[in-house]
């Protein structure tokens, strides 16, 4: 007997749960079925199918993700903002991995043929816009030219999600210094070279 009150967003909320547990590439329509204790074909009155599935707990975690740095940011400039949006990045991706593993890795595949493009596609366009210019706000508050925001737009993504990608990784869990140490000393360079394109001096 399937869940009662079930609903659609209910189904992606739970879907991103289950993603933390088993990992976002586990999720599946059947694997999903079974954990709200339902048959499949029960989900297909929520999603269209396995691209909706994907792209609509893409689009939820990415606008968890943009509350939650947004938050986070709140009206700081500089240090502080970038401190504070890369530590939440960082504590969202410690807290949820199998959340945040879904906001890094493309997860839009075109829709099999015959198949209508599913509306939560761009819904997860939109999401993932609203991440993007919370980064973009960043490097703005360094007053870095318009020219050269791309760049340090993609030079701070870099190092804040791949530090953070390869330390749950494990990779940096058997070498000295900690990596809990070399954070913020990562965020220390990456303010002075944010400082210095700022000043014309860097890119």
């Amino acid at each position: 007997m399937g869940r009662p009150g079930l609903n659609r967003s209910a189904v992606i909320a739970a879907a991103a749960d289950l993603a933390d547990e088993l990992g976002f590439d586990a999720v599946t329509i059947s694997v999903l079925a079974r954990h709200l204790g339902v048959r499949s074909p029960t989900l297909y009155s929520h999603l269209s199918g396995g691209t909706d599935l994907r792209t609509a707990v893409t689009a939820y975690v990415l606008d968890e993700l943009a509350d939650t740095t947004s938050r986070a940011m709140g009206a700081g400039e500089g240090r502080d903002r970038l401190v504070a949006y890369a530590d939440a990045i960082r504590d969202f991706a410690r807290r949820s991995p199998g959340r945040y593993d879904a906001t890094t890795r493309q997860r839009i595949p075109p829709a099999p043929a015959g198949e209508p493009r599913p509306d939560s596609v761009d819904e997860a366009i939109t999401a993932g816009r609203r991440n993007a210019d919370l980064a973009l706000a960043v490097v703005r508050g360094y007053g870095i030219p318009e020219t050269s925001e791309t760049y340090a737009v993609r030079l701070m993504s870099s190092l804040v999600h791949g530090y953070v990608t390869l330390e749950l990784a494990g990779s940096f869990a058997h070498s000295d210094p900690p990596s809990e140490t070399t954070w913020p000393e990562a965020l220390d360079d990456l303010d002075s070279t944010l400082g210095r394109m700022a000043l014309g001096r860097g890119h």
